[in-house]
């Protein structure tokens, strides 16, 4: 049978080990040389030995493969060849031509001889054009997908912004009634707390024991109502960003003085002393006086509570490159490390317990934490269970308003 020649090319049988078997087809000069039983890396040029291995390696792990260029020297000079290759019972088929658009053509002129193995790279053209189609409906599908997940986000962040907004007026209005109420409270709580301790001070003679007992407690527990009270009110205003910082030029080694000085005499009621040390004699720094003096409550008050009888607490300033550093340091129990991370955080509480069963609002350390932040510093502690712990206070010194 007469068929007219195919477009320039090669087609080789090859073993599984890529050795030349027969040769199908050859347009291109290989039957110039004694290429049965080579391989076909031995008819590339050298820098396209391993690229050749890859593609047989390919051939043989997924049953063909395609396109691959590989450099072959013809008519003593290095030509660029386009290979595809399959595998047919236990054999290798391998085509190539010139170009991509020259080994199609090639293939086709083999499909009409009828060849078993050509068949067999057929198929295998075949199997590829079914994957691409497959991969492509996969990929409008994915693009589907994609499109609907897209506008289920998008529906979701609309839905989480009027949430955010919801929230954000609620919390508003807490706030408000927060602080309407506090208010309104602190009054009557600062009428019982004076009238208790007038009680205490002018009637201890007149009144028995029992009931300077009554009138005791009425006093503490007005005195830490009215605690709970101011801090509530501190919180509110904090909260709704109403935290007002009267900035101005303060000598903070003798703010810090003044506070431990009266500090001392609460502390001293209990057993505690209180020192101060400064390694400062002057350290002038744009604070709220104020406000940085509230921290210092805090700091030192939350130390005499959990401060043992007989113990000192020391208050040290100092500086570290641009900042002011103040430490408050007790030898109280300690606080366990598992507990450090939230206790900063309004209404938290420790396990560790008052040394004279003091109460606590769980709010003065997240106020001075709110109020530090506002001056652009950062607080925090170092604790260790039965020796101690050591809250630090940083300010940058060249705070602008």
């Amino acid at each position: 049978m007469n068929l007219e020649q195919p477009a320039g090319g090669v087609a080789l049988l090859c073993d599984l080990g890529g050795n030349v078997l027969q040769v199908i087809r050859d347009e291109l000069g290989f039957l110039k040389k004694q290429i049965l039983g080579r391989p076909l890396s031995s008819l590339v040029d050298r820098g396209s030995l391993g690229k050749s291995l890859n593609f047989i390696v390919e051939i043989k792990s997924n049953g063909a493969a395609f396109d691959w260029e590989l450099a072959v020297p013809l008519a003593d000079e290095i030509t660029m060849l386009n290979f595809s290759g399959a595998i047919t019972k236990e054999k290798l088929l391998i085509v190539a031509a010139k170009t991509r658009a020259e080994a199609e053509q090639f293939l086709e002129e083999l499909m009409r001889i009828g060849n078993e193995q050509v068949n067999a790279l057929r198929a295998a053209l075949k199997d590829r054009s079914d994957l691409v189609r497959r991969g492509a409906d996969r990929d409008v599908a994915l693009y589907d997908e994609l499109g609907r997940l897209n506008n289920e986000l998008a529906n979701l962040q609309r839905e989480l912004s009027k949430k955010n907004a919801e929230l954000e007026r609620l919390n508003e209005q807490k706030n408000h009634f927060l602080g309407i109420a506090a208010h309104d409270l602190r009054n009557p709580l600062n009428a019982i707390q004076m009238y208790s301790e007038f009680l205490l001070e002018e009637s201890s003679s007149v009144l028995d024991q029992e009931h300077l007992e009554f009138v005791s407690i009425i006093h503490a527990s007005s005195e830490f109502m009215l605690r709970l009270v101011n801090d509530l009110l501190d919180v509110a205003k904090i909260e709704s960003g109403k935290l007002q910082l009267d900035l101005d030029l303060t000598d903070l080694a003798s703010l810090i003085e003044h506070n431990v000085a009266v500090n001392r005499a609460l502390a001293a009621r209990k057993g505690v002393e209180v020192q101060f040390r400064s390694n400062e004699i002057r350290l002038e720094i744009l604070i709220d006086g104020a406000k940085i003096e509230q921290v210092l409550n805090n700091l030192i008050t939350n130390a005499v509570k959990f401060s043992p009888s007989g113990s000192v607490i020391e208050v040290l300033l100092g500086k570290s490159e641009n900042n002011a550093v103040i430490y408050v340091r007790d030898q109280g129990p300690g606080i366990p490390v598992a507990e450090l991370d939230t206790l900063f955080k309004p209404f938290q509480r420790t396990s560790v317990k008052a040394t004279a069963g003091e109460q606590s609002t769980g709010l003065g350390l997240a106020i001075a934490r709110r109020i530090v932040l506002g001056h652009q510093g950062k607080v925090w502690v170092e604790s260790e269970v039965g020796k101690g712990s050591t809250f630090y206070v940083l300010l940058p010194i060249e705070t602008h308003r």
